[in-house]
C-alpha cells in the first residue's frame, strides 16, 4: 500500500489536527472523504486537502453507506456521537481511528472493544499521550528499572483556569449529560497513562470532588447573564469574554467559537453563542477539581488530581520506586532522576522537540503515524498502543471514579465491569 486513504466524521478541531498529518507526509496518507453537517468546515478541509466535492457529505450515514471510500475512517464527533458511526464503520471493513472518549456509555465501551476483537481490523483510540517523547521517556526508564520497583504515582492534571472555563464552563463539554462527565472528557488520557505507567490492572479505587467554584453563587454582583450585556465587573473578571475572544484571532479558543475569525463574526459569537455566557451562569454542572486513589494489581498505587484552578495547563507527575524518583512536568519537557544514595546527583533530562508544546506534546503526530503505519503493514487488532482493548481498562477506571465520587464508596473494579459485561 503505497498511501493509506482516510475519510473523516466530523470536522472540528481535532479532526482538522488530525488529517492535516497528509499535508506534512503526503506520501503516507491521503483524505478522500470528509462528513460533517456544517459547511464551512468542510470546504475548508476540502480546499485544503483536494477533495472531491462528490465525496464530501453533511452526514456520516451517507458517507458509510457509499461502496469502501477508503482504507480507515477517523472518528471526531461529539462524545455522545461515537457509539454508532464506529459500529458501522467496523461492519462497513473500515479500519478506524476515535477521538476519546470512547462513549459516555460502559456498556458502549465494551461492546466497541469486543467488536474490535471480532473484527480483526484495527481500532486505535486517540490516547495521545502514549505517543509522546515526554511520556514515552517515562515509561522506558521504569521499565529499564532506574528508579527500582516503582511503588507509587503522584499524577497531576493542570488544567489551567482558562482552559476550565473555555471547554468545561461554557464549551461542549460543560455539562455531564450532554457530553460526558469531567473525569472522562478530560481526564481519560490521564486514567490511560497511569494504566500504563503502573504496568498492571487497576483493582480498586476511590473519588472524591465537586463543582465549587463556577456557579451562580459566586457571580459578581449585578452580573448579567452574557458579558456583552454591560457587565459591571469586566475590568477586574479573569473571564470577561471579550477580553478572553477578541484579542488573538488566531488562538485555538478564538478559532473554537467561530469559523469566521473576523472581530464582527466573534463578537457576534459572543452575543449569541455559548463562549458569551458569564462563566457563573452557565449550565455547566462538571466538576471543576477532583481526586482519585488507585491501587493496581502489582500493589504499585496512584493518585491522581485534576484541578481548574492552576496558572499553566499541564501534567506534572512524581513516580516513587525502591531505588529512586522521578519527577516531570509534561508543559516544561523536563525530567529529573533522581537515585537514592550520595554516590548519585541528580539528572536532569530536557526533551527537545520540534514544535514545542504543540499537539499534546508531539503525541498527535505520534499517534497518526502510529496508525497509518499499522494499516499500511497490514497490523492486527491488538498491535496498536492504544487499541480499543487496552482503552476500554481505563475507560472503565474512569466510569468507576466518578460512581465513587457520586456514591461514595470504594469501587472495585472487576466486580463493577462485571455489572456492565452481565447486562
Amino acid at each position: 500500500m503505497s498511501k493509506v486513504r482516510i475519510a473523516l466524521i466530523g470536522a472540528g478541531l481535532r479532526g482538522q489536527n488530525y488529517v492535516d498529518y497528509a499535508l506534512a507526509h503526503p506520501d503516507e496518507m491521503e483524505l478522500v472523504a470528509i462528513a460533517d453537517p456544517n459547511s464551512d468546515r468542510r470546504d475548508l478541509l476540502k480546499q485544503r486537502h483536494g477533495v472531491d466535492e462528490r465525496k464530501c457529505y453533511d452526514d456520516w450515514r451517507e458517507l458509510l453507506a457509499q461502496p469502501k471510500l477508503a482504507d480507515a475512517v477517523l472518528i471526531c464527533t461529539q462524545d455522545k456521537m461515537h457509539y454508532e458511526p464506529t459500529m458501522t464503520a467496523l461492519d462497513a471493513g473500515y479500519h478506524v481511528l476515535l477521538e476519546k472518549p470512547m462513549s459516555p456509555d460502559p456498556l458502549e465501551c465494551l461492546e466497541m472493544g469486543a467488536k474490535a476483537e471480532q473484527s480483526g481490523l484495527i481500532f486505535s483510540i486517540c490516547h495521545v499521550l502514549r505517543y509522546t517523547n515526554f511520556f514515552r521517556s517515562v515509561k522506558r526508564m521504569l521499565t529499564e528499572g532506574r528508579i527500582g520497583q516503582l511503588m507509587s504515582i503522584q499524577h497531576n492534571e493542570n488544567v489551567g483556569y482558562w482552559h476550565q472555563a473555555h471547554s468545561f464552563v461554557r464549551g461542549n463539554w460543560r455539562n455531564a449529560e450532554e457530553s460526558s462527565p469531567m473525569i472522562l472528557a478530560k481526564s481519560c488520557h490521564d486514567m490511560d497513562i497511569l494504566l500504563w505507567l503502573a504496568g498492571a490492572d487497576c483493582t480498586r479505587l476511590s473519588s472524591f470532588g465537586s463543582l465549587s467554584y463556577f456557579k451562580a453563587s459566586n457571580a459578581p454582583e449585578g452580573a448579567p447573564k452574557r458579558c456583552t450585556d454591560g457587565c459591571p465587573a469586566a475590568d477586574e473578571c479573569l473571564y470577561y469574554a471579550p477580553n478572553v475572544y477578541l484579542g488573538d484571532a488566531e488562538s485555538w479558543m478564538a478559532a473554537a467559537i467561530s469559523d469566521d475569525p473576523s472581530p464582527e463574526a466573534r463578537l457576534k459569537a459572543l452575543q449569541e453563542g455559548p463562549y458569551g455566557r458569564c462563566v457563573y451562569q452557565c449550565d455547566n454542572n462538571v466538576v471543576d477539581h477532583q481526586v482519585v486513589n488507585m491501587e493496581f494489581a502489582n500493589e504499585v498505587t496512584a493518585v491522581f488530581t485534576m484541578s481548574a484552578f492552576t496558572q499553566e495547563c499541564s501534567r506534572t507527575l512524581k513516580l516513587m520506586g525502591t531505588k529512586g524518583e522521578i519527577r516531570a512536568s509534561m508543559e516544561k519537557n523536563e525530567i529529573e532522576l533522581i537515585r537514592f544514595g550520595d554516590s548519585y546527583a541528580p539528572e536532569k533530562i530536557s526533551l527537545e522537540m520540534p514544535g514545542g508544546y504543540s499537539g499534546h506534546g508531539g503525541g498527535d503526530y505520534g499517534l497518526m503515524s502510529d496508525f497509518i503505519g499499522l494499516v499500511k503493514s497490514g497490523g492486527g487488532a491488538g498491535d496498536s498502543l492504544t487499541s480499543a482493548a487496552k482503552s476500554v481498562q481505563s475507560h472503565m477506571m474512569a466510569f468507576a471514579a466518578e460512581a465513587s465520587r457520586l456514591e461514595k464508596r470504594v469501587i472495585e473494579l472487576d466486580a463493577f465491569s462485571n455489572e456492565f459485561a452481565a447486562d
